[in-house]
């Protein structure tokens, strides 16, 4: 199906679909972003159509073509959106500690919590986008979280609790990677006890791997 007419391009670049998203209605862009979760949770990527997020979220599909142009840029405005939520919760957190294990250990709690109540964001994240492609989500490039998991990991080697001979890059990708993997095979199991009630035994592995312990 060919894209309406629109009065003005879509927004290009991470801050102008920021700021444009703004000017959107609250409810409207919330019925968006669970259209999104919803039909990209349960189809593979190719299945689902702009028309049908349209559709499941009630709103026209020259609204979805105004602020997003593409399928894939509507995917990844909306994870932008949802880990940007994630961000702001655990700069919060964050606050007021100094130890550099606790800091580790409060980042691995903020993130498992809330991918335990938000497992769809989960698939969305890793079945939706390849990961070649992560950078086109704008918190990815942002300081709010990137550079928030970056700081607490630079602390600890500069403190000397943290394995210092690789890069904070290499850390990062670590803990990524196991938090990633361990997170998205819970989902896919259909395991029913939350990995929360495992965070001790899980924080435990994870410090062991990145630690000069």
């Amino acid at each position: 199906m060919p894209a309406p007419a629109a009065s003005s391009p879509p927004p290009r670049t991470h801050a102008e679909r920021r700021a444009m998203l703004a000017t959107m209605r609250t409810d409207t862009l919330n019925r968006i972003e669970q259209a999104v979760l919803a039909l990209f949770s349960q189809k593979d990527f190719h299945e689902v159509s702009l028309i049908d997020v349209a559709r499941t979220a009630h709103v026209s599909l020259q609204t979805i073509y105004k602020y997003f142009g593409s399928k894939e840029v509507l995917v990844y405005a909306m994870l932008d959106v949802m880990l940007g939520r994630l961000a702001e919760r655990m700069l919060d957190h964050l606050q007021g500690i100094d130890d550099a294990r606790e800091r580790l250990r409060k980042t691995l709690w903020v993130t498992v919590d809330y991918m335990d109540k938000h497992p769809a964001v989960i698939l969305l994240l890793f079945t939706a986008v390849p990961v070649s492609r992560h950078n086109n989500i704008g918190i990815y490039e942002s300081a709010e979280l990137m550079g928030a998991f970056r700081g607490v990991l630079k602390d600890g080697q500069a403190r000397g609790v943290l394995n210092n001979t690789v890069s904070s890059k290499v850390l990062l990708d670590v803990f990524m990677g196991i938090l990633g993997r361990v997170i998205l095979m819970h989902i896919v199991r259909g395991e029913r006890r939350p990995l929360i009630e495992q965070f001790d035994e899980f924080f435990n592995i994870v410090w062991r791997a990145m630690s000069v312990e």
